[in-house]
């Protein structure tokens, strides 16, 4: 893998880092739900579920 490929993958865990803290995960703290769920285990599942599928795209993608 290259060394601009690697730098993606660096930048999406620092971006998953200011996603997952604290103030910003208490943004969506609030009453309302989807289908059921607290709006905070949506945001949590969606960033996680699309990092995942960043990160495969990128090696996937890349991998030489």
């Amino acid at each position: 893998m290259k060394k601009r490929h690697e730098q993606k993958l660096v930048i999406l865990s620092i971006g998953l880092m200011m996603a997952f803290s604290i103030p910003i995960s208490l943004l969506f703290n609030s009453e309302k739900e989807v289908f059921g769920y607290p709006m905070i285990l949506i945001y949590l599942f969606a960033v996680w579920m699309t990092s995942i599928i960043i990160s495969f795209v990128i090696v996937k993608k890349y991998d030489e």
